[in-house]
C-alpha cells in the first residue's frame, strides 16, 4: 500500500515562498502521475498542479507563473515550489499519486494527509 506524506507547510506573509514535499512509499515504478491539490475552508478540493512520470506538467490558472511542480522519481518525491504567495493560496494542500495496482494494472489515486499553508499578514 502506497503511503504519501506531505511536509513543508506553514505560515508565510504575502509575497513569501514555501516549498512542499511529498514522499511516497513503495516502488516508484508503481506510480505514474502525481499532483498537488488544495482545499480552502468552505470550498471544494481543486487541482493545483500535476506532473507525469516523464515530467510533463500542468497548472491551475490561478498559480501559473508562481508555482512550480517537480519530482524526483528516484526518491519517490514530488515537490511544489510556491512563490509570490497570496492570501487566497491559503488552504490545506494534498499530495496525490496515481498508483498502479500490481496485478490488474489499473490505477487508483493515493492521497496524503495534507499540510496546511497559511498566507497572511
Amino acid at each position: 500500500q502506497v503511503q504519501l506524506v506531505e511536509t513543508g507547510g506553514g505560515s508565510v506573509q504575502p509575497g513569501g515562498s514555501l516549498r512542499l514535499s511529498c514522499a511516497a512509499s513503495g516502488v516508484s515504478t508503481n506510480i505514474d502521475g502525481m499532483g498537488w491539490y488544495r482545499q480552502a475552508p468552505g470550498k471544494q478540493r481543486e487541482v493545483v498542479a500535476t506532473i507525469t512520470s516523464r515530467g510533463n506538467t500542468n497548472y491551475a490558472d490561478s498559480v501559473k507563473g508562481r508555482f512550480t511542480i517537480s519530482r524526483d522519481n528516484a526518491k519517490n518525491t514530488v515537490y511544489l515550489e510556491m512563490n509570490s504567495l497570496k492570501p487566497e493560496d491559503t488552504a490545506v494542500y494534498y499530495c496525490e499519486a496515481d498508483v498502479r495496482r500490481m496485478f490488474s494494472g489499473n490505477y487508483y489515486p493515493a492521497w496524503g494527509q495534507g499540510t496546511q499553508v497559511t498566507v497572511s499578514s
